[in-house]
């Protein structure tokens, strides 16, 4: 099943409540990869965080977006949540990402087990300059992310892509094609849909992002989208979704169509568009 939920509807439980570019290039693989996991370091959750630095999102965007995974990092209710797991610990990565081959790792794989290790990732997400990219490879974003489990040295009882994104893929693979592979390999997608401005004739953007998101790239047993349409909401969004994704909950909302029934929104209209923009 999959889950969708707006800002300010969630209601998460009262036990969770209460530089230089690191790399450029997708990671190539490693002999020993099924060996080295059997004696891994053992975490709650394995989390890549693919946030959208194509040129669709403005400076304001990218430099909110930032700040709020960053501040989601240190929050209070983060560090309540990686108690309420066992292993209490998360092995997280953050890149950034845009056009297919475009995927910028910002900070590579890190433990998480308290306050002092969540401050130093955080200081490190700020540090790094505020860049963007060109068009929007969302099929791209997770086949990096899926090749970044490959060779995490942790291992966690879930791995998790949290992707971001304020409009359709446009560049690479169908999403469907990647979003199907990762799944099948027992990843989950988790989706943040930024609709936050009017689409516009001049980009690729589209009206029913949270729907495309739904339909066409979340998956995996109990994935959700949580829609952020208010900038005033952006920090408030991400700190709820790394919050549900670290203590291994849904949020309540209502339960969406699985990944095997029509799409509501084509899951080709990012390329539709863009061909049609070519025509102009």
């Amino acid at each position: 099943m999959r889950w969708c939920v707006s800002v300010g509807a969630v209601l998460v439980a009262g036990a969770i409540v209460g530089g230089d570019v690191a790399s450029i290039a997708a990671p190539s693989p490693k002999s020993g990869i099924a060996d080295a996991r059997d004696s891994a370091l053992s975490v709650n959750v394995e989390l890549v965080i693919a946030v959208d630095v194509s040129y669709s999102m403005d400076m304001d965007e990218l430099a909110i977006q930032r700040e709020g995974y960053a501040q989601a990092i240190v929050s209070k209710d983060f560090l309540q949540a990686l108690t309420a797991r066992p292993a209490s610990k998360v092995a997280l990565t953050y890149f950034e990402w845009s056009m297919s081959g475009d995927e910028r790792i910002i900070i590579p794989w890190r433990v998480i087990d308290g306050p002092e290790s969540a401050d130093a990732v955080a200081a490190e997400i700020m540090k790094m300059p505020i860049r963007r990219g060109s068009s929007t490879s969302i099929s791209g974003a997770i086949n990096f992310a899926v090749r970044l489990f490959e060779e995490n040295p942790y291992r966690g009882s879930r791995r998790v892509i949290d992707i971001s994104g304020d409009g359709p893929n446009n560049d690479g693979d169908p999403v469907t094609g990647a979003r199907d592979a990762a799944v099948e390999k027992g990843i989950i997608i988790n989706g943040l849909p930024i609709m936050v401005k009017e689409p516009s004739f001049a980009t690729t953007d589209i009206e029913n992002l949270d729907l495309y998101y739904e339909d066409c790239v979340i998956g995996g047993p109990g994935a959700f989208i949580m829609t952020i349409k208010d900038r005033e909401k952006f920090q408030e969004a991400i700190r709820t979704k790394l919050v549900l994704e670290v203590a291994g909950l849904t949020p309540k909302g209502r339960i969406v169509p699985t990944a095997g029934n029509e799409p509501r929104v084509s899951c080709l209209v990012g390329e539709d568009k863009w061909r049609e923009r070519g025509r102009r």
